[in-house]
């Protein structure tokens, strides 16, 4: 049993500590999630994320690690997120597309890492697939369970993503 299944079982029998000790784990993550495509409201959307985990504790049934379930949440929370603006397509449409506000632009002004930059131009499905991928060490396996699509789907979509971003990182070469 690995020790998110340890403090899973422990705060569905009523240990509070458990549920923040689990949360503290996955906190920097969902943060850094967040953070990357949302700024300033990051913090709004790791607590969205957090309440929807309790209220959903006892139907988490382990097919998959506790980390990809609350990534399920956070990817659902973060389109919700997007949704409010007009014609958003998290298939086709990058967080530039649907960022309008003064806070965003101020964080947008703050990134300047080409990298970043870069990331931000892909649509939002893709970078939400690298970002897992590298920076969360997901595997195609968990991928495959956060957006509930087949592995073989996952690894076309990390090649899109792959070729895009080499394409905005280098567009001497592309």
């Amino acid at each position: 049993m690995n020790a998110d299944s340890e403090l899973i079982t422990a705060w569905r029998a009523g240990d509070a500590g458990a549920g923040q000790r689990l949360f503290a784990r996955h906190f920097d993550s969902l943060y850094r999630f967040f953070r990357s495509k949302c700024g300033e409201d990051a913090d709004e959307l790791v607590q969205a994320t957090l309440l929807a985990c309790i209220d959903a504790r006892d139907r988490f049934r382990g097919e998959a690690s506790f980390r990809t379930y609350l990534f399920v949440i956070a990817r659902q929370k973060l389109y919700r997120f997007f949704s409010t603006h007009p014609r958003f397509d998290p298939i086709v449409s990058s967080v530039a597309d649907a960022t309008t506000s003064v806070r965003t632009e101020l964080a947008r002004e703050e990134t300047n890492a080409a990298l970043a930059r870069a990331l931000r131009s892909l649509p939002l499905n893709l970078q939400t697939i690298l970002e897992l991928h590298y920076w969360e060490g997901m595997d195609t396996n968990e991928l495959a369970r956060i957006f509930d699509v087949p592995v073989g789907t996952i690894r076309v979509w990390m090649h899109r993503a792959r070729t895009r971003l080499r394409a905005l990182l280098d567009p001497v070469t592309s």
